[in-house]
């Protein structure tokens, strides 16, 4: 067994691993974590780029660049044009991410499950009602990233941006030992609440989760400078428009994306729990 091997077995264990994760105090590290990502001088950054990557295993083959100053930029590197190609087929929703699939089904009773066995309710994770009306009876998508995967995400279909909710909050982990854990965590963790509204009529919300360790969002259409969190809760009215594949914003660490849609749209049949998802890949289909 390799020494990479070793160590992530040991670190993996459920109980040290959660330890590890969330019984620290969570924004402390996060913003100690962040601020180290940001530096660029060799001695701190390469040392901490080489352990990211011999930890999670990430491939740069197809990043846009050869290397990076630190390690905040190879979180949030772009990867080479044409790497992800979107679908442009009527009534198909693609993968706005790369990811791994994770619980997903019908929204039931305004009811959604983050693991089986944990259910959380609709209204927790998007407290606005006229956005909930937009998806009541539909499908959902739990879209994990780990810290490995690209971390930028993208238009899954040609669509409009109308609105921006930022909801303020925590950021627990969300790795599958977590969800096991931690019931309603995605309601607990800062988010956003994107409503996208598809060519075809309906609108989609996409609610992109932070977690721990250089947790944010930022939202390309609308200000990159500074994290969504700056400025605090608050609603933002868009009408900007977004083809397939067009890039949407990207994470500061691994995180979910959960997929909101409204009924007539469902999940592709030939995708299962736990598959790797490259972005572009198609999701859901009318």
């Amino acid at each position: 067994m390799t020494l990479r091997r070793q160590l992530l077995r040991i670190l993996l264990q459920e109980d040290l691993n959660f330890l590890l994760t969330n019984r620290l105090p969570r924004r402390f590290a996060t913003q100690l974590v962040g601020r180290l990502a940001r530096i660029e001088h060799p001695l701190v950054s390469r040392p901490a780029i080489a352990l990211w990557r011999f930890f999670s295993g990430a491939d740069l083959s197809d990043a846009a660049a050869p290397r990076y100053a630190s390690l905040r930029a190879a979180f949030t590197r772009a990867l080479r044009p044409g790497a992800r190609p979107y679908p442009r087929a009527p009534g198909v929703i693609a993968s706005p991410c790369d990811a791994i699939l994770g619980a997903h089904g019908r929204i039931e009773a305004d009811r959604l499950y983050q693991i089986k066995g944990f259910p959380y309710d609709l209204a927790e994770l998007v407290p606005d009602p006229r956005q909930r009306a937009l998806v009541a009876g539909g499908s959902y998508a739990t879209l994990r990233l780990t810290a490995a995967m690209y971390h930028r995400f993208h238009a899954p279909a040609d669509l409009r941006v109308t609105g921006v909710t930022y909801i303020s909050g925590d950021c627990w982990n969300v790795n599958p030992i977590a969800l096991k854990r931690v019931e309603r965590l995605f309601c607990r963790n800062e988010r956003a609440v994107i409503e996208a509204r598809l060519a075809a009529g309906p609108t989609l919300l996409l609610v992109p989760v932070a977690a721990i360790l250089v947790a944010g969002i930022r939202l390309t259409f609308l200000d990159t400078r500074d994290l969504l969190r700056v400025g605090g809760p608050r609603h933002v009215a868009c009408d900007q428009p977004l083809a397939a594949g067009a890039e949407m914003g990207w994470f500061e660490h691994g995180s979910t994306i959960l997929v909101l849609a409204p009924p007539g749209l469902t999940l592709d049949p030939a995708l299962r729990e736990g598959m790797t998802l490259r972005a572009g890949t198609p999701l859901l289909r009318a």
